[in-house]
């Protein structure tokens, strides 16, 4: 469905032959691992025995397809992580009290065996309440009409719903065999989520449910560790963790603990009419190198993959449907580069540290300069031996500092952190970039090409689109719709009408306007104005059906000027949520939708009429919604119209057309840029709200600097652009595109560092070979399914200039390659194109 403007509907529809190929994906059931046990010290999580250094990948099953999942769990491993996180979504498990859903993007049991079988741990953040930019935070909206009720407090009705709901996972995990000590992957749970941010509001009955939270989640026997985030005052048998941007200074609350970092926040979320976040790679490795150097053992990346907010999912006030949050794997699941391969090298040094790092109960610390530093942790080796690795900190914002450590010198560029895994040779640095950088690309896609003959093979070259341009059309009324409405006194709250069953709530009240108003109207020059003392999220005013006008904002005043006509008028009020609040402090439950305060009509001859008291019957949601004309099955049961080219928008419209299956297995998006705003299915299944609203012109960086300390507001893009066009206009001009990492570049010279992987050849690891003589290297890799189609630049010597925009040195051209480029030399640039390999589909993403 389209709201606003304009409504969409788009199925998409797949041949049998693929629909087949989804019935079948077989998980091995039984153990993934042998069966080991969990436990802490000061230092680590001692994981089979053993002190751990652990980098986890938050990756959120329902924000990606399970066709999706394999995939992202092997880029995780292939990027270095030991860990999958997760949170564990209440409100899409149990959307109705007492009815619980485990099937589709909510197969958690499913996604846990994915995890185990590619051999990597889960740590499973039950929450309940997780925030994570998801709608409510996390909680059903039932739970608000339970009796009694307040959220997250000592309060017996929460408690005892909390309680269920969190028996009924870690049951779950059991009866599957997912615990460590059963041979399954999960290694860790959480009860709550930064609650410490709102506890002092509850007082006393705060401390009471922090102990009582830890406590029941005990007494499960989960037999694994359980945590609390941002909890400083977490019982002492819970580990406390830190979530931000940095945490390298962070300390548990009492000294039997590890030091963990739950959330490593590696971008930001975004808003509608918001500009796009970027955290730089060099501060984020930066970030976490710093924290492994300063006695930190566990971290996790939030996030690693972000995702998409399918359906209404998205949390509020206005976060928009993406939620790529500039993670190292993008919303689609390609890798974003130098981002991913950054963080790839960086795991990679810190695995070459781990030996020295688990030997050590603490860093052994020394001063080398104003703004510099060294952390060195040496050891007995678990195979004999004596290890050692070092960390030297440059904090500087803005210089490089040349240091002496160990009788070498070295040079740290300025934020950064260098690597030392034998304490001598420089393994990583920070700041130093040698993973290549993808360019995304967004191109129609191409249609199956199997059944088409060469000519139509050659034209299809030159589309600019490949969607049908038929289309159907389906008016939605403008009002009260339905049979099952009602009528009230006064204006009625948003939710405890709607149950969030739907974004949208009719109001409708009549207005009596007598002959003596219009002539005081006239006479005066002015209309009367609705006026409502606050409301959230979009208001629409009609008068007698008509659109009057439009309000946009949180919690704002909304002033509307209307025209009435003489006698009776019929005034409706659309009141629509774009999200439900997810994080704004204590008292979730008491945050609703709609109205708050008064609203009244200003202007009568006879003083203002109170609409607070007035009888209002209400509609909830929209016609086309309650029909289920979105579906395969119902849309036929819709009495749809040939939508033609020059046919006039409505306010409110359904849209429906047919498009094949692009070819080939890139990422396919749809492009509605000139929607407005809505909502879209295919195939039944809602893929998210879109709203074409423009961004700030202002507030963007023209160039990002990694150096200094990153927030949310630095390094922003976008600025003057729609935020979110891709995935979600007129009709007619919607296209069908893939997604693809179809350039790639990459730069390295004489002070990057060797391949991390050579530290791990039998001449470096007896000696025969020193590190120093292994020149650096630069890797291009087209992603899977992709070939080099061209190399556009490639110069030895004494390259200048960046991505795009590399300008010859002594240019030297290398043989062509089917999918990487390796290119050796003192000083190399380089840049390419990756094209497809064309083939059939084998399988395709439920959207």
């Amino acid at each position: 469905m389209a709201e606003s403007t304009r409504n969409v509907t788009i199925r998409w529809r797949i041949p049998p032959p693929i629909i087949a190929l989804l019935l079948f994906l077989p998980i091995v059931a039984g153990s993934y691992f042998k069966p080991f046990n969990v436990s802490y010290d000061h230092r680590a999580l001692i994981v089979a025995g053993k002190r751990r250094m652990l980098v986890s990948a938050g990756v959120h099953y329902p924000r990606a397809t399970p066709q999706m999942w394999p995939d992202l769990i092997a880029k995780s491993k292939e990027g270095g992580a030991d860990v999958v996180q997760t949170y564990v979504f209440w409100s899409g498990h149990e959307p109705v009290k007492g009815q619980y859903n485990f099937e589709g993007r909510y197969d958690l049991v499913k996604f846990v065996k994915l995890v185990g079988s590619s051999g990597l741990f889960l740590h499973l953040r039950i929450g309940p309440y997780v925030c994570a930019e998801w709608n409510f935070g996390g909680f059903p909206v039932w739970l608000r009409d339970v009796p009694g009720i307040e959220f997250r407090t000592d309060n017996e009705p929460f408690k005892k719903e909390m309680q269920k709901f969190v028996t009924k996972i870690v049951g779950l995990m059991r009866e599957a065999k997912m615990f460590c000590w059963q041979g399954g992957p999960v290694i860790m749970l959480q009860i709550e989520n930064e609650y410490g941010d709102v506890e002092k509001s509850y007082g006393q009955k705060g401390k009471d449910y922090v102990k009582w939270a830890a406590s029941m989640a005990l007494g499960l026997g989960a037999g694994v560790p359980w945590v609390m985030c941002k909890q400083t005052d977490a019982p002492e048998n819970i580990l406390d963790a830190c979530n931000g941007y940095y945490c390298d200074g962070f300390k548990p609350n009492s000294k039997t603990k590890p030091v963990l970092w739950t959330e490593d926040w590696d971008g930001w979320y975004t808003k509608w009419g918001g500009s796009l976040p970027h955290r730089p790679a060099e501060d984020l490795a930066f970030a976490v190198a710093r924290f492994y150097q300063r006695g930190g053992s566990f971290q996790n990346y939030y996030m690693y993959f972000g995702g998409t907010n399918f359906g209404r999912t998205s949390g509020g006030p206005f976060y928009i449907t993406s939620y790529d949050y500039d993670a190292p794997l993008d919303e689609y699941g390609l890798r974003s580069e130098p981002k991913w391969g950054h963080l790839k090298d960086l795991h990679a040094a810190i695995k070459l540290c781990e030996p020295a790092l688990v030997a050590a109960d603490a860093p052994q610390y020394k001063k080398l300069g104003s703004n510099q530093e060294a952390h060195i942790y040496h050891g007995d080796g678990e195979t004999g031996g004596k290890v050692c690795a070092a960390f030297l900190a440059n904090i500087d914002e803005h210089k490089s500092a040349y240091v002496k450590f160990n009788g070498q010198s070295y040079t740290l560029p300025p934020w950064s952190v260098s690597i030392l895994p034998d304490c001598r040779h420089v393994a990583y640095n920070t700041a130093k970039v040698g993973a290549q950088t993808s360019v995304k690309t967004v191109e129609p896609a191409r249609p199956p090409l199997g059944s088409m003959s060469i000519l139509q093979k050659v034209v299809s070259q030159d589309s600019a689109s490949y969607i049908s341009k038929s289309w159907m059309a389906l008016k939605e009324p403008i009002g009260i719709w339905g049979e099952n409405n009602f009528t009230a006194q006064g204006l009625l709250e948003h939710l405890n009408v709607t149950k969030d069953q739907s974004d949208y709530l009719w109001h409708k009240t009549r207005i009596s306007v007598s002959e003596d108003d219009i002539s005081f109207w006239k006479k005066n020059g002015a209309n009367p104005t609705l006026s409502v003392d606050s409301m959230r999220d979009v208001l629409r005013v009609f008068v007698n059906k008509q659109l009057s006008g439009s309000i946009v904002g949180h919690w704002v005043k909304a002033v509307q000027p209307v025209l009435f006509v003489q006698g009776n008028n019929d005034l409706l009020l659309l009141t629509q949520t774009v999200g439900l609040q997810e994080y704004r402090g204590a008292f979730l439950e008491k945050d609703g939708a709609g109205f708050r305060g008064k609203a009244k009509l200003t202007g009568f001859k006879n003083g203002d009429v109170d609409l607070s008291k007035s009888s209002w019957t209400y509609q909830v949601g929209l016609k086309g919604e309650a029909e289920k004309v979105y579906t395969v099955e119902h849309s036929e049961k819709a009495e749809w119209s040939t939508l033609e080219t020059e046919a006039s928008p409505s306010i409110f419209m359904w849209y429906k057309t047919y498009f094949n299956t692009p070819d080939g297995t890139d990422p396919v998006v749809l492009d509605l840029g000139s929607m407005g705003k809505g909502q879209a299915w295919v195939n039944g299944h809602h893929i998210g709200r879109y709203w074409s609203i423009i961004a700030q012109k202002d507030g963007c960086d023209k160039t990002c600097d990694y150096r200094g300390a990153y927030h949310s507001d630095k390094c922003t893009t976008n600025c003057g652009k729609p935020t979110q066009t891709r995935n979600w206009g007129n009709p007619f001009k919607i296209s069908v595109k893939t997604v693809t990492a179809g350039i790639l570049c990459g730069q390295v010279s004489r002070s990057h560092y060797p391949p991390l992987r050579k530290w791990s050849t039998p001449g470096f690891m007896n000696g025969t070979m020193s590190i120093n003589s292994v020149a650096p290297e630069m890797h291009l890799r087209c992603e899977e399914g992709h070939v080099i189609s061209s190399i556009e630049f490639a110069s030895y010597g004494t390259p200048r200039g960046s991505c795009e925009k590399f300008s010859t040195g002594n240019a030297m051209h290398p043989n062509r390659y089917q999918s990487s480029l390796r290119l050796v030399k003192d000083s190399t640039a380089a840049s390419l194109k990756c094209q497809t390999l064309h083939f059939r589909v084998t399988h395709v993403e439920e959207l």
